[in-house]
């Protein structure tokens, strides 16, 4: 939870959080994504499970060096294997965006193909740079009403935002500074959900210095087998 008193310390701990996001950023290690599979078929049983995964460096499977390891990459085959059916999977992730780029940037220019499932992984960057919560109410909000607009037969799930306080990267103040931003983005993105119908599972991924890639960052292929592994596992209740 996230109380009044939290926000307003946010905010007046600002010109802490820029000092210290300066030199983070000045010093940090700087992982590419890897080249990304943007279309997978892999065959099974009946109609295959459509998935679109878009969102920012974990959708384009930053901390790996092979796609096939990240989130995006790793699913597919996940699913394939738990329910024998065929998947096919478009995934369209860029580092550093926000729930307002995909809103006027990505889905504006996705083909209207069918999907069953759209995967969201958003929230990082609108914590990162501050965004209130008012901010991305109107944001995400908007990216949600355009993948309904545009893709209505879909189920459109976001990923839930990790604790994170316990990035390895973030030292003190800054790390307990973006874990109140995250909390704003995460109690106001879990609402929109609720109201607009899109699925927001809870996730029990864990904040551990082994699920995270050399930057201390994103995700590691451990990381990402964890993350895939919940979303299979929460894709396939919803087939039954």
């Amino acid at each position: 939870m996230v109380s009044s008193l939290n926000i307003i310390c946010s905010w007046l701990a600002l010109p802490i959080y820029i000092i210290q996001g300066l030199y983070i950023r000045k010093t940090s290690m700087r992982m590419p994504p890897p080249e990304q599979y943007p279309f997978v078929q892999l065959k099974g049983k009946g109609e295959p499970l459509r998935l679109l995964f878009i969102g920012d460096s974990s959708a384009a499977g930053v901390g790996v060096k092979d796609f096939k390891q990240c989130v995006a990459g790793r699913t597919p085959y996940l699913l394939a294997n738990k329910t024998s059916k065929s998947v096919t999977t478009r995934t369209c992730g860029n580092n550093s965006a926000t729930a307002g780029e995909l809103r006027d940037f990505i889905v504006p220019n996705l083909e209207r193909e069918t999907y069953d499932y759209i995967i969201i992984n958003i929230g990082v960057n609108d914590a990162k740079n501050f965004h209130t919560a008012n901010r991305f109410k109107k944001e995400f909000g908007g990216l949600l009403y355009a993948l309904n607009a545009k893709f209505p037969d879909a189920k459109v799930i976001w990923s839930d935002l990790i604790d994170l306080e316990g990035i390895p990267l973030l030292p003190s103040p800054l790390n307990k500074i973006i874990g109140i931003r995250a909390r704003i983005i995460r109690k106001q993105g879990k609402e929109l959900c609720f109201e607009r119908g899109a699925l927001s599972p809870t996730t029990n991924w864990r904040v551990i210095e082994e699920n995270f890639a050399e930057d201390g960052f994103h995700a590691s292929a451990k990381g990402y087998e964890q993350w895939a592994e919940e979303l299979t596992d929460y894709i396939a209740e919803l087939q039954i």
